[in-house]
């Protein structure tokens, strides 16, 4: 089949490379660069730099999609995870497209469904193939593949997980599209949005802390250090610190940092 290719994060990429190692992909749609880390350099997403590598046409405004031309008229479909644009009618017009989307819809709609799983304390997840429909996460669903999340997976463990099941689905939908009917999603659905503060708050419980350092991550303040919380355990009903960066030092165990301020440790 001729696809054209939607996706931006790290995760996607082991997806779109074992669909392309059996399809022809056209184009690969992408977020633009944007600048990254103290210096501010202008990245490519993972998806941008991967297509590159393979030589496949890239394009980072979905204004772009028009300009492919006679080329959509072959396309048989076009296959969306994580892009982060919502499709007009001239995509969803052009080709059948279908979206992989990493819940068990209609449950966590929306931007962050891998985070809020795992912020929420979930122990159940799954991947979902569906159509694009014009409201965001809403359309009719092929197949879903459900997974458990341990107590200590983070939120890279989960797209690894996303990114194995994801691939074998899409493959099987692709080999016989006929085999999967669309169904309506079923039940009440709930929605997700991004968490852009993950300032550690002391004040919850060490389940919550625990929930968010393994999805987003967190930082706070210790002996007047400020310090990324990099891991963490739940033991005895207590969350122990096992892995964290103080700002300008590279990464490190509690034991090393302890260590380092003679056992003081003042945490706000």
């Amino acid at each position: 089949m001729k696809l054209i290719l939607m996706g931006s994060p790290q995760f996607v990429v082991p997806i779109f490379d074992k669909i392309a190692s059996r399809h022809e992909i056209v184009a690969v749609f992408t977020r633009a660069p944007k600048p990254v880390g103290r210096k501010q350099i202008l990245t490519k997403t993972p998806v941008h730099i991967w297509a590159e590598n393979k030589n496949i046409p890239v394009h980072t405004s979905i204004k772009d999609f028009q300009t492919l031309g006679p080329v959509l008229k072959t396309v048989d479909y076009t296959v969306v995870a994580s892009y982060g644009v919502i499709l007009k009618d001239d995509v969803l017009n052009a080709a059948p497209c279908i979206n992989i989307h990493p819940s068990l819809l209609p449950k966590y709609r929306g931007p962050s469904p891998i985070t809020s799983a795992i912020m929420n304390g979930d122990t159940e997840s799954g991947v979902c193939l569906m159509q694009v429909a014009p409201e965001v996460d809403s359309g009719d669903i092929f197949m879903c593949n459900g997974f458990s999340i341990g107590e200590n997976e983070t939120t890279l463990d989960i797209e690894n997980k996303v990114s194995e099941i994801a691939s074998d689905m899409v493959l099987r939908f692709l080999e016989s599209p006929e085999k999967y009917p669309a169904k309506p999603q079923m039940g009440t659905p709930t929605f997700t949005e991004k968490v852009t503060d993950n300032k550690i708050d002391w004040a919850k419980t060490p389940q919550q802390n625990h929930n968010q350092i393994r999805a987003i991550g967190g930082w706070t303040t210790i002996n007047g250090i400020i310090t990324k919380v990099l891991e963490t355990r739940i033991e005895n009903g207590e969350l122990k610190i096992t892995k964290l960066q103080p700002s300008g030092k590279k990464p490190m165990t509690w034991k090393e940092f302890i260590n380092g301020q003679h056992g003081k440790c003042d945490i706000k």
